[in-house]
Order: structure tokens, then C-alpha cells, then sequence
């Protein structure tokens, strides 16, 4: 059984973050998220979630592609999850490229392209902006 791991927030949960879980679990037969929480989120990478982390975990434990959620915590515990769930792919989005090498002695690191034109940070910056309908627009030429 191949298992892979992959890390991130998924707030504000649309086609990019599906693309990007069914593309890693394609990849296998298990499919573990990291999922950070809202403290983790706020504390280190000083970023604020739209959605709370107990509904983000509730999303992903429905999609059919998820196998296990976990909360993320800490930057450190990447070594010590692939470990204890017997990790053989870790994957994240290509905009972390090289940043998680370090796994390699440890399991397989994937680099997987994000979908174009799609993200947390974009519909933020539609909303606060009132430009819903252009973001909508621009999903639905994809």
C-alpha cells in the first residue's frame, strides 16, 4: 500500500485545492492531509482563516479522495508524521519547490503544479475588493 501526505490550510475549499488532492491521491491507495490549524495558521505563518478549523477537517474528511485528516501544529513535524503513518510520497503544490527536499532521505517528495488562476489568497483579494463576479468569471473559463 502506498501511502501519501500532504500539507496545507484549504480555507475557502474550491477546484484548485480538489484538483490538487485527487492528483495525490491518484498517486496512491492512501491519502493523508496535514491539516494546519487555526492556531498554527495564526502564530506562524500570521495568517488568518475564513473558515474554522473543526469545518475545514469536516470538508476534507468528505471528499472520497481523503483518507485521514491530521492536524498540522508545528513546521517540525513533518519528519516525525511521515514516520508514524509510514509515509512513501510527500506532495505539495509547486510553489514550495525544494523547500521540503530534506524529506527525501525519509520518503518521495512531489512537486505537484497548482491550477492556474485559482486560490485562497485570490478570492480574499475578490471579496474585500468586490469583484466577485470577474473571480467567478475567470473560474468558469477554465
Amino acid at each position: 500500500m502506498t501511502t501519501i501526505i500532504t500539507y496545507g490550510t484549504f480555507d475557502l475549499f474550491h477546484v484548485g485545492h480538489l484538483n490538487i488532492l485527487k492528483r495525490a491521491r491518484a498517486m496512491g491507495d492512501r491519502l493523508i492531509v496535514a491539516l494546519s490549524t487555526d492556531e498554527f495558521n495564526l502564530e506562524m505563518k500570521n495568517k488568518v482563516t475564513a473558515i474554522p478549523y473543526k469545518d475545514r477537517k469536516k470538508i476534507l474528511e468528505h471528499l472520497t479522495c481523503v483518507d485521514l485528516v491530521i492536524p498540522e501544529t508545528n513546521w517540525e513535524q513533518k519528519v516525525t508524521d511521515v514516520k508514524k503513518y509510514g509515509v512513501d510520497i510527500f506532495v505539495m503544490g509547486h510553489d514550495w519547490e525544494g523547500k521540503f527536499d530534506f524529506l527525501a532521505e525519509h520518503c518521495e517528495v512531489c512537486y505537484l503544479p497548482r491550477t492556474d488562476n485559482i486560490s485562497s489568497t485570490m478570492i480574499k483579494k475578490h471579496i474585500s475588493s468586490g469583484r466577485t463576479g470577474q473571480l467567478v468569471a475567470a473560474a468558469m473559463n477554465m
